[in-house]
């Protein structure tokens, strides 16, 4: 018998905003084995940033930051056209913010994963994905990038010599482009547990998603996604890591705690 499938389960968190319940990110640790946690500027502040830091701390779960464009109206989530250098000093910025907080209650950063906007730019714009990996080597050159399965933005990072985390999703439906489905159109966001962690098991044991139009999609995932504002999140990803680990697949961080 070959060694047991490995994968990371991440959820990105500290997104609070209007209509948020007390104790959903707490929630959503339980389940998860990476937090990818937002560094005040599409949502959050440093003091969200730190509670949220430090509730991954309490249950030995991974740290990682989630940077975005400056959109915070938008949530992250508008395209903007910025210099390269721009890109830089965003993703700088915000990563070290988190960097610092981490630091100062005794947990290490160990990952960067773009959020909204900013991630959708890197994964087709080899300019967008070096400015990136820029920022976040100006902050340490041990932190692993996070970047959309066979995408552009990871052979960037690997090209500079970063280690990569490729992701897939579990919660969103994909286009047969390989680009996820836009967030208006139906079935986009995909809140069934039961469908959900059937999706994600085909991920990591089959390296493949149904896209929607009905073809199928080659990803193999190092680690999987339950996005944090998704409703249901919680039992989304408890019902994930439940079928993982039925599945005799083993749910672990990708890179250094």
């Amino acid at each position: 018998m070959g060694a047991p499938l490995r994968v990371d389960l991440n959820a990105d968190l500290g997104e609070r905003y209007d209509g948020w319940r007390p104790g959903h990110d707490e929630a959503v640790l339980d389940a998860v084995t990476t937090a990818h946690v937002a560094c005040g500027v599409h949502s959050g502040d440093a003091a969200v940033m730190a509670e949220t830091v430090a509730a991954a701390l309490l249950r030995g779960v991974a740290v990682g930051a989630h940077p975005s464009y400056p959109d915070r109206e938008g949530f992250g989530r508008r395209p903007m056209a910025l210099r390269r250098e721009r890109v830089r000093s965003v993703v700088l910025s915000q990563v070290g913010e988190l960097d610092g907080i981490a630091r100062s209650l005794g947990a290490r950063l160990a990952s960067v994963k773009p959020h909204g906007a900013l991630y959708h730019s890197m994964a087709v714009d080899a300019d967008c994905a070096a400015a990136v990996c820029e920022g976040v080597r100006d902050v340490r050159d041990d932190l692993w990038l996070v970047a959309p399965a066979g995408s552009v933005a990871a052979a960037v990072g690997r090209s500079l010599g970063m280690a990569v985390a490729e992701e897939a999703f579990c919660d969103r439906a994909y286009a047969p482009d390989g680009g996820l489905a836009a967030r208006h159109e139906p079935g986009a966001v995909l809140t069934d547990p039961d469908e959900v962690a059937a999706r994600a098991l085909r991920l990591v044991r089959d390296h493949e998603v149904r896209t929607t139009d009905g073809s199928v999609l080659g990803l193999a995932p190092t680690t999987v996604c339950i996005h944090g504002d998704t409703p249901g999140a919680p039992a989304l990803a408890r019902a994930v890591r439940a079928a993982l680990e039925s599945a005799g697949v083993v749910v672990e961080p990708f890179g250094p705690g």
